[in-house]
């Protein structure tokens, strides 16, 4: 089977160039491999997606996407304006509707297991493992939005070296039946003085937020209580490394929790399947003494159950190709400049360490920009790499890995796509 561009990995990059490629009349195959799109938004409950300065550099995907959240009452905007507070079940109808809607090929259950490339008439050949059988594509342009840069790793392509530091991973899980009414009550008279507490009372639910972390630069209204549940055996101290919960449109009994946080021991890496297993194992028992300290010690939580637990960890970095440029915090504190932006950011420098307070949170007073140099192959200019896997060093990274960065990168890559590419010929310019 013969496609102009297949794009691999149907996460928040992926479906943003998947969807922006069959929009503009590309024949496009995205190969996701599990049964659902979205990958952190859906399948890892990352949600709200944080609000960026954009200044509306490829933005066509977010803006569409906000219609159909729209149409299923998956989204609403709330905290300083931030549009993006999705519905993760709802958005799994809302994918697939994007991509029925701009007649994209999607095929589920499937991932590469061969790649190469012919020379002659620069065509990528690839071979696809799906649960019922194997399955052979090619195509011109391939765009890689695996998490960990799978068409690179067949194709024995160069990835960036392994930095000494480390980002921690977590795994969410949403509470439901939780009062929602006394809980929002209980929050505003317990943090007084609001340093993250925000709580909002819309026309059909109450919406709010707040958190607890081992950052000991903030003040954090709810650390007393967080000390007695790790005094009185209710919590391991590692427990408390990060706590946050969103609130979730059309789910007003229901709470989003941004933890826990996994811990590693030093040298130990999520690329080792081993490693990775452990870990999930691991969150899963701390999402369990989680949701029991909620049931004791917050209000509104007596009743409550755990609904949702994360099919996926949430990885913040492993591997970073190498590309035509490598991105470097240099060039986001300098704000350069380039001729082929693929987005606006403004997001800090945002490090999840392993460590008892040794996070990074370095806030960027200017708007930085990404090259689009950074999404492309150092060896192929028709391979592309979006989303956490992109050419960059690790601090840079770590503040491009948020998904409205990701929108904005698999819509670039495409719109570079079409620069290059005259489909009607089948050919280069």
């Amino acid at each position: 089977m013969k496609y102009d561009l297949i794009v691999f990995g149907g996460g928040t990059a992926g479906i943003s160039a998947a969807y922006i490629a069959s929009k503009h009349g590309i024949n496009t195959l995205l190969v996701e491999k599990s049964d659902v799109l979205g990958g952190s938004i859906t399948q890892g409950l990352v949600v709200p997606s944080m609000k960026l300065d954009t200044e509306n550099i490829n933005t066509e995907f977010f803006n569409d996407l906000k219609v159909f959240a729209d149409k299923y009452s998956a989204r609403y905007t709330y905290c300083d304006g931030n549009e993006a507070w999705f519905n993760p079940e709802l958005l799994k109808i809302v994918f697939d509707d994007m991509l029925e809607s701009s007649k994209c090929n999607v095929l589920f259950s499937s991932e590469p297991i061969y790649a190469s490339y012919n020379n002659s008439d620069e065509t990528f050949n690839i071979k696809l493992n799906h649960k019922i059988l194997s399955l052979y594509v090619e195509s011109k342009y391939i765009i890689d939005a695996t998490s960990n840069g799978k068409i690179f790793q067949l194709l024995n392509l160069d990835f960036q070296n392994k930095s000494e530091q480390s980002q921690s991973s977590s795994l969410r899980f949403i509470l439901t039946n939780i009062d929602i009414d006394v809980f929002s009550k209980w929050l505003t008279e317990y943090d007084k003085d609001r340093n993250v507490t925000t709580v909002s009372i819309g026309s059909s639910q109450i919406y709010l937020s707040t958190a607890y972390t081992w950052d000991k630069r903030r003040k954090w209204a709810l650390e007393p209580i967080f000390s007695t549940a790790v005094a009185n055996g209710d919590l391991e101290y590692e427990d408390t490394a990060y706590f946050q919960v969103f609130s979730i449109p059309s789910m007003p009994d229901s709470l989003a929790f941004n933890c826990p946080r996994i811990i590693l021991e030093d040298n130990e890496d999520l690329t080792d399947p081993f490693v990775y297993s452990r870990a999930l194992k691991q969150g899963r028992q701390r999402i369990f003494r989680l949701y029991n300290f909620c049931k004791k010690y917050l209000k509104g939580f007596e009743n409550s159950y755990i609904s949702h637990i994360s099919d996926q960890l949430g990885v913040r970095e492993s591997y970073r190709i190498k590309g035509k440029y490598t991105y470097t915090k240099e060039d986001i504190i300098s704000g350069k400049k380039f001729d082929n932006p693929a987005l606006a950011c403004d997001y800090p420098i945002d490090i999840h360490s392993n460590n008892d307070n040794n996070d990074k949170l370095e806030f960027i007073k200017h708007t930085y920009y990404l090259p689009v140099e950074s999404l492309i192959s150092q060896k192929y200019d028709n391979l592309y790499a979006i989303g956490r896997i992109l050419s960059a060093d690790f601090e840079s990274q770590a503040a491009l890995r948020t998904q409205m960065s990701c929108f904005s990168m698999g819509e670039a890559a495409v719109k570079d796509i079409l620069k290059k590419y005259t489909f009607s010929q089948d050919k280069k310019q």
